[in-house]
Parts: C-alpha cells; structure tokens; sequence
C-alpha cells in the first residue's frame, strides 16, 4: 500500500457515491489534495450549509432553500399543469429541456412490490389535496417506463378517475426500462409533447 491512509479514506467515502467508482475517487481525491486550503474548505462548508439549509418544498417537494421552490414560486408558471415524477433528479430531467411550464409534484419513489413500497409511501394524499385545491386540469404523470414506473402510472390514473382532470402520460419515445434522467433533451421534450391520454 502506497498511499497514505488518510488518502484511501477519502478516496472510499467518494467512492460510496452513486456514480463513482474507485478509479474516479482516487482522481477526486488526487485533484482536492493538489487545491489550496481554502478551496477545499470553502467546497466542504458548502457542502455543510447545503446539508443544513436545504429541504424539500412543502408544496411539491422539491428541493428548496425555504418554505417554497423556486418553481413553485415562479408566478409565470400555469398552475392548473401539474407534471407528477418519482424523483428529484426527474424533475430536473425535465427542466433542463424548457418544454414544460407548469409545475410537479414529486412522489419521492415509486410503488415496488418487491421492494414492499406501496402506495401510501408515496405523496399520493397530498396530489389529491393539491388537485382540488388549485383547480388543476392536466395531470401529466412522467414515471419512469418500467415495471413499477407503469404500475404507479396505472394507479395514479385509477386514484384521479372521480376527480374529473385529465390524466396523460409521457410519450414511449424513451427506452423501456430507461431513466428520465438520462434522456436527452429532445427525447423527453418529445416525450412531453407527445404524452397520450392515460386509461383508468
């Protein structure tokens, strides 16, 4: 072993990180130790405050630095379309395209019988709440095209059907099976554009 245990401690706590293999820890870590002091700390205490000061959106449940995100409370956005994803990381999938203008609702998961998730585990009440209260009219439900993201598609359509707004789903531009988040931008603006009516 070469390299000085500090180093190789680092190096395993980035390598836990979605993403990061260890090949690429070592890299991070080979490039922070090569920073001054002060950048290092100025990334570690941004680090901290980011631990500290964000939360989730009380209206939808984005990330937010505050009691609303800055989605929630962009006024120029139509309120009565409401785009439903599993994660945070969906959401900001979309974003990055610049097709949608209304606003989400995060479910913070999907339901997953194998994994015993279901639908009270999912912020499913508080869509229900947010549809009578703001009058929506579209529910774009944007889950994932997979097993349990078409099982929550399917369950979320059914839980609407009383509730008299249209319920569509994104377009299967996207690959079966795929992530949101790794679509391209012109593949999920296709994908918004395109979304069918859901049947319940």
């Amino acid at each position: 072993m070469f390299l000085p245990r500090r180093f190789i401690e680092v190096s395993a706590r980035l390598s836990s990180l979605p993403g990061i293999g260890p090949k690429a820890a070592d890299r991070l870590v080979f490039y922070l130790l090569d920073q001054s002091d002060e950048d290092v700390l100025a990334l570690a205490e941004a680090l901290l405050a980011a631990k500290r000061e964000v939360m989730f959106c009380r209206r939808c449940g984005n990330f937010a630095q505050g009691d609303l995100c800055e989605v929630c409370r962009d006024s120029s956005r139509d309120t009565k379309l409401l785009c439903v994803v599993e994660e945070i990381r969906d959401l900001s999938a979309i974003e990055r395209t610049g097709a949608f203008r209304g606003l989400y609702h995060v479910l913070h998961g999907r339901i997953d019988p194998i994994a015993r998730i279901g639908p009270s585990e999912l912020r499913l009440d508080r869509l229900l709440e947010r549809i009578t209260l703001d009058g929506v009219r579209e529910v774009i439900v944007a889950t994932n095209p997979n097993f349990n993201g078409d099982i929550t598609a399917m369950y979320i359509a059914k839980l609407l059907a009383a509730s008299g707004v249209r319920v569509t789903r994104i377009a299967t531009g996207i690959p079966k099976g795929s992530d949101l988040e790794f679509a391209d931008v012109f593949t999920l603006t296709q994908a918004l554009e395109k979304r069918t009516d859901v049947q319940s």
